[in-house]
């Protein structure tokens, strides 16, 4: 049997001052915590501790994130970061069209002298209240006109149906498996989209509360298959030391 692994990334932390729900607009890149959180992922999948010289050497020099990780809690404990461990065996990474998954993608890229692939089925989920804040007070909900849009959370009313998000991104993982077949490949895209996929492989409902969902800023949601199949699903965190005080916004 051929062993292969397809990473589900979902992308770093985002420059979103106004804290709206950004979707698919475009010009949301990744703030200076965003930018540590994936170059964090990029040192734990390829076994370094983090260290900015490596992915500078490699052309990827970024000191804002660096100073990030340098005075995270994680860098106080450990010295360097994250210890060195095993280098994965990734050979692509491909990414959502948008600009945060974009750069989230580029560093983990470098450290594996890959080019970032694009596939548009790895997109946000489509939604009504995309550039909106959301909420009763000074939020979307206190305009009656939006509320129509709430009138179904088990499709969802308000943007791309959960079956529609879950198909289109099982067909990005078919394509990268056969890609990556005997390897590992990340596939960095968003929130919503990763953890519906997870619920539908772990044959769950798919419309669920979404302050339970288990799918953190630059989390992996690693599904190894033994060739076409899939025989585990596993979910780290290896930016987790950044995630205190990082964006909270639903769906983002």
């Amino acid at each position: 049997m051929v062993a292969t692994t397809v990473h589900l990334m979902r992308h770093g932390e985002v420059h979103n001052p106004d804290g709206v729900l950004y979707g698919r607009l475009p010009g949301y890149r990744l703030s200076e915590r965003g930018r540590a959180m994936a170059r964090l992922v990029a040192a734990h999948l390829s076994g370094r501790r983090y260290e900015g010289e490596w992915l500078s050497e490699l052309g990827h020099e970024d000191a804002a994130a660096d100073a990030v990780v340098a005075s995270s809690a994680l860098a106080q404990a450990a010295g360097a970061g994250p210890l060195a461990g095993t280098r994965r065996d990734v050979v692509a990474v491909i990414a959502s069209p948008l600009e945060r998954a974009q750069e989230t993608a580029a560093p983990i890229a470098a450290a594996f002298g890959v080019e970032v692939g694009t596939d548009p089925r790895l997109i946000e989920a489509d939604n009504h209240f995309q550039g909106r804040t959301f909420g009763v007070g000074d939020g979307s909900l206190r305009h009656p006109e939006h509320w129509p849009y709430l009138r179904n959370p088990f499709r969802p009313s308000w943007g791309e149906p959960y079956r529609e998000q879950v198909d289109r991104m099982l067909a990005a993982v078919d394509s990268a498996r056969e890609l990556a077949r005997g390897h590992e490949v990340v596939l960095v895209s968003h929130q919503l989209p990763v953890w519906v996929t997870r619920l539908a492989l772990e044959k769950r409902r798919l419309w669920h509360d979404p302050r339970r969902r288990q799918c953190s800023l630059a989390s992996l949601t690693s599904l190894t298959f033994e060739d076409d199949t899939l025989v585990a699903l596993t979910y780290t965190e290896p930016a987790a030391a950044l995630l205190p005080g990082a964006a909270t916004v639903a769906g983002a």
